[in-house]
Formats: structure tokens, sequence, C-alpha cells
């Protein structure tokens, strides 16, 4: 299947939601992608009203000239201007004039003895399955990490029935206190609102999981509360440390990354002509900013510029919040002493922090031990290999998620054609070609 687009945009998040609707506006084609079968991302999924403003704009895209593509995933790049990406079973050729990247951000998890029990999930991901339809009512919750999404899982699972045992913060108390002190009118509002849905829950500072255990899934948790170990009963465990942009289809694309972000300017132009990026990738801060961003960007990629100035000027207001956001959650280094020895760093593989010590660096530990080569293609260990073992991850290859072989064939026969004979193959099947060095 071929589709072409004046403007693309890669993810129905709140950012690429603003950025597809601002085009449209332009007088643009606009086709809008996302792996989800409906638009809104994980902050505004199931599209209930949301205290985030989620309602508005999911009604305005409804409404809008964008043309959807949900249930699709990007693969590749064989050429610039033309996207490959998979539709169910169905190879999709995704030809445009500009490019916007809002591809979000998913959570951190760090190991500890027996995160691979079921029942052990992301904070995040426990919140989509129970807004899924997951029965949650009665069940023990313990929820711990890093980062105000605690608070809104915790918030959305007592909503649901569930009975929140605890939220363990890893960050200090102090360090809370200093950010809240410098929280706006606005966002004091919303963590307001969230304290009164929590009234009773017991919220803990200075705490983290040590371990969990339980008979073929998790039934108790170990946590350090200020230096002292608390045993607790619960049926889920859902963790969260903080976000991690998804910066692998801006990196593949050759877009210039900044401390681990995607780096643009002012209309969040990337260092790649015609290839914008908004929200999460380029800095987590929050709903707000990517939807500023997000419109930014749409605008820009629709060609008209005159109501941008405004949206700067209030993105670089929103600029310090962002900056105390990572600095008030930032990880301790106790932290990286969670995984013992025979921890599994690479669930996908079956990899322990042990085999991973005897390498040097992420390219090492994937040819060693295979780390990071299975389905996640290192979504999961890549991030607590950065953080446990100060590795790098070191390049990108197609395809960006794992693909039908089918599709993988489809997509080197296209490479073929746009690319000089044989770069394809080489690509194909060189694991050390740097993607940034293909014709």
């Amino acid at each position: 299947m071929k589709r072409s687009f004046d403007v693309l945009v890669i993810g129905a998040g709140p950012a690429g939601i603003a950025a597809a609707l601002r085009a449209a506006e332009c007088q643009r084609s606009v086709g809008l992608v996302d792996d989800n079968p409906s638009p809104g991302g994980q902050i505004w999924r199931g599209g209930v009203a949301h205290p985030n403003g989620g309602a508005p704009w999911l009604e305005l895209l409804s409404r809008s000239s964008v043309t959807p593509l949900y249930g699709t995933r990007v693969l590749d790049q064989p050429a610039p201007g033309l996207l490959l990406a998979e539709a169910g079973e169905t190879l999709v050729e995704l030809r445009y004039q500009k490019l916007v990247l809002a591809t979000g951000a998913r959570e951190m998890f760090l190991p500890f003895p027996g995160w691979t029990l079921p029942n052990v999930m992301g904070a995040g991901g426990l919140q989509a399955l129970v807004k899924s339809g997951l029965p949650i009512a009665g069940k023990r919750v313990v929820v711990a990490g890093s980062g105000p999404l605690l608070l809104a899982v915790a918030a959305t699972l007592r909503g649901y029935g569930a009975e929140i045992v605890g939220v363990c913060e890893q960050a200090s108390w102090r360090n809370l206190a200093t950010f809240a002190t410098r929280l706006g009118w606005r966002k004091l509002g919303q963590a307001v609102r969230l304290k009164r849905e929590l009234v009773g829950v017991p919220f803990y500072t200075d705490c983290w999981p040590l371990s969990a255990a339980g008979h073929g899934k998790v039934e108790r948790v170990l946590v350090s509360h200020r230096g002292s170990p608390r045993e607790w009963a619960c049926d889920y465990l859902a963790c969260g440390f903080h976000l991690v942009p998804n910066t692998e289809l801006a990196a593949l694309l050759g877009c210039q990354l900044e401390n681990g972000f995607v780096k643009t300017d002012r209309c969040q132009q990337t260092s790649v002509a015609d290839v914008f990026c908004a929200g999460e990738p380029t800095g987590i801060g929050g709903v707000e900013l990517a939807l500023l961003q997000g419109q930014i960007a749409g605008l820009c990629a629709g060609g008209d510029q005159s109501g941008v100035v405004e949206l700067v000027a209030q993105q670089r207001a929103m600029r310090p919040f962002a900056a105390r956001l990572a600095k008030a959650f930032a990880l301790r280094p106790e932290l990286t002493a969670l995984a013992t020895p025979e921890t599994l760093v690479c669930r996908c593989e079956d990899v322990t922090l042990a085999r991973l010590r005897e390498c040097n660096s992420w390219r090492e530990g994937k040819l060693y031990t295979r780390c990071g080569m299975g389905p996640c293609q290192g979504r999961v260990c890549g991030p607590a290999t950065q953080f446990i073992l100060g590795w790098q991850p070191e390049s990108v290859r197609p395809p960006v998620f794992p693909a039908r072989v089918e599709s993988l064939l489809a997509a080197a026969s296209n490479a073929e054609v746009n690319t000089e004979p044989n770069a394809a193959m080489n690509a194909a099947t060189n694991p050390y070609k740097n993607p940034g060095e293909r014709s």
C-alpha cells in the first residue's frame, strides 16, 4: 500500500495530535501514524476526559481532515522522503514532503531481584491495562519508582477500585519540597487535585524496591525506606523510574542528539532538512510543553509561521519547569546497586548482570551475550545498562521494531530501488555497519 502526504506525523499523543491539526489548518494533506489502534498516546489513552485537556484535542482531531493511520508501525527509511511501515500484515510506503516526529517516551525500568515475576510491571503499563479493562478492584498495589507519573498512576488505579498499599518515591523529601515551592498555580492545582484523590494513601520519599518475591507471581515486595527495610504484601508491583525518550527513529534518520534528546531549533526543526520533532524526544517536560511544541512543529511544517512567535515565547517560559523536574527526580546512585550478579538485566535474552560485567561496552555486550537483541531491541535493557554500567548506545539499525520476514524482504527490495546497487544487501548483512553510513 502506498500513501503520500504533504506532512506526515509519527506519533498520535498530545504533541503529534497538535502538530497534525496545525499542519492541516495550513491546508496541507496530513497523515497521522501511530502503532496503537486509537489516538491519545499513553496520557490520553481511551479518549476519555482528562485533567490535562485531552478531550477537546481528540474531538478536534475527529472532525479534522487529518488522515488517521493507526495500528501502523514505522520500520525504516530506505530513502529521503520515504518511510516503510507495517499495518498488520501489510507493508505501507509512506511518502512525505515534511516529517514531524512525535514519538513520545517510555518508562525506565531498573532491574532488581524478582523484577521479572508476573504482576511486576511498568506503572504506566499497568495503568494502560486497567484503562483497557484489566480488573483491579480489591487488588493490593505498590507503586514505586520516581516522577509525577507515580501519583497519576496511583490515582487512576484507586479510581478503579485498587487498594494502594503505598507510593514509593526514590527522590528525597527535600528535593520534592524545593520542586513544589516553585510550581506555578496551574501545576500546583493539578498536584492538589491528585492529592485529594489519594487521601489516605501512604506516600514515602527516599524509598525504593529492593526485591520482589512470590510463588508464580509477585506476592510481596521488600523496600528500603530511609535506609530501613520494609516488607509489604501485594498483588501488583508497578514500577517506573521516570521516562526515557523514544529517539530511535530520529537517530535512524540521522537527527543530531544532544544529552540523549533530539536537538531542535525554535521551529522544532531537527538537524535533518524537512524533519521536525516535538514532545518528549526533545526533553521530558510534560503534556503542556508537548502541546506547544507540537503546534510549533505543525505550523512550521505546514508553511505558516504567523502564529509561531507567541507559541515559542510560551514554550521558553515552560523550559525552567522541565529543568527543575529533571533535577528533582534525578535517580540517586544507590539505585545502581539494586541488581545482584544473578539478576536478569536483559529479559528477552536472559542475560544476567554478572555476564554483562565481563564486557566493556554496549556493543561488546550485544556481541557476546545478545543483550539488547531480543524483541524489545534494547528499549528496556539499554537504559538500564546505561545507568548501571555507564554504557552508551552506539547505533540504531533498521528495522526500528521487530517485523515480519515478508516486510523485511520487501524493505530490502525498496532499498535496492532507492539506493545504489547492493547497498540494501550490505546494510542487511553487515551487523557492524553504521546506519548513518548507508548510501
